[in-house]
Parts: C-alpha cells; sequence; structure tokens
C-alpha cells in the first residue's frame, strides 16, 4: 500500500474520532506540534529506524508528549505504533491538516514576490482572492520573498499557478524571439 493511501486513511480515522468527540481544534494543535518535531532529522530519523524498537519509541513518546497532548491524540499515536506505523506519521500529520483544511474550508494560497509587501498589500491581494470564485469561504495566505523574480508576483493554490512576474514575462519574450522564423530567415 502506497504511503499516501496509509496517511490518508489513518488521518481520516483521526479526524473521524476527533469529529465525533468534538476535539478537531484540540487534535489539530497536537498535530501541528508534532509535525514541527518531525522536522527535527534525529527525531524522524528515529521513527523511521528498524533498529530501535517499538516499546523504546513508545517510552520517547510518552517523555515527549504525555501530558501535552490530548489523551486521544496519545491513544492514537500508541496505536499506531503498536501496528507499526510510526514510520508514516509525519505523512499522517501533513494529510491530516489538509484533510482538516477541506473540512473548514480553507484555502492554502502561497504569494511569492520580488520584494516584501506592504501589510495593505497583502490585505488588498487576501481579500481579491476572497472575493474570487476559486478560492475557498477561508484563505490562509503564506508569503514568500525571492529576489529572482526580479519583479512582479506569483500565486500558487490548489494545482494552481498564476505567475505575473517579470523573470517569467522575460522567459516568454526569450522563447518567443528564439522561435521567431522571421528574425532567423533574416540572420541566415
Amino acid at each position: 500500500m502506497s504511503v499516501q493511501r496509509i496517511a490518508s486513511r489513518y488521518a481520516k480515522s483521526l479526524i473521524d474520532l476527533a469529529k465525533d468527540q468534538g476535539k478537531l481544534d484540540r487534535v489539530l494543535e497536537d498535530v501541528q506540534s508534532f509535525q514541527k518535531v518531525t522536522q527535527n532529522r534525529d527525531f524522524l530519523l528515529m521513527l523511521r529506524s528498524p533498529v530501535v524498537k517499538a516499546d523504546t519509541k513508545e517510552k520517547v513518546f510518552n517523555q515527549l508528549f504525555s501530558g501535552r497532548y490530548d489523551e486521544m491524540t496519545m491513544a492514537f499515536l500508541q496505536i499506531l505504533l503498536r501496528k507499526g506505523r510510526e514510520a508514516h506519521l509525519a505523512e499522517i500529520a501533513k494529510e491530516y491538516i489538509e484533510q482538516y483544511k477541506v473540512i473548514k474550508h480553507i484555502s492554502t494560497v502561497k504569494l511569492v514576490t520580488a520584494a516584501k509587501l506592504s501589510e495593505e498589500a497583502v490585505k488588498a491581494i487576501h481579500a481579491k482572492l476572497l472575493a474570487s470564485n476559486t478560492t475557498d469561504h477561508n484563505v490562509e495566505l503564506v508569503t514568500e520573498v525571492d529576489p529572482h523574480l526580479i519583479g512582479g508576483f506569483v500565486i500558487e493554490f490548489d494545482d494552481r499557478l498564476y505567475d505575473a512576474s517579470v523573470a517569467h514575462k522575460l522567459d516568454l519574450m526569450k522563447k518567443n524571439f528564439k522561435d521567431n522564423l522571421y528574425i532567423s530567415q533574416i540572420m541566415a
């Protein structure tokens, strides 16, 4: 079974259980916290290591998360440890967050600009995205600066890309000049 399928199924189970118990937001906090912990390379290697036994991993989990995470989240983590699915916990956490966003109608939009935008500009873009029919009711705007764009911006969401950067337009012009048969025949 593929990792994506495993992650999707376990995340859906946790979402359904959290929804039934009215702990959807509390479990989200735990999952986001756990996702940050999995960014630690040593912790992730320990999770995926076949050499480290499940009982040792369970002790580590209890030391790190017991008392901080909800009882339901801890029980879920322990079940995954017993089933030998701990290597997929990072993917399950990511999938839980994605499924949560679908339930809560949250679109995550990545805005990449050549220079840092003012608060007013970010708010204006956020308002335009909310008004459009392409995003959900709520928009989570993630901004990033990439000086290689030269100018303009790039917006990414839901497998869509809108590239209004100067670098992209220059690349298009370069390609048009390269493919222009009229100019190439004059040069020959």
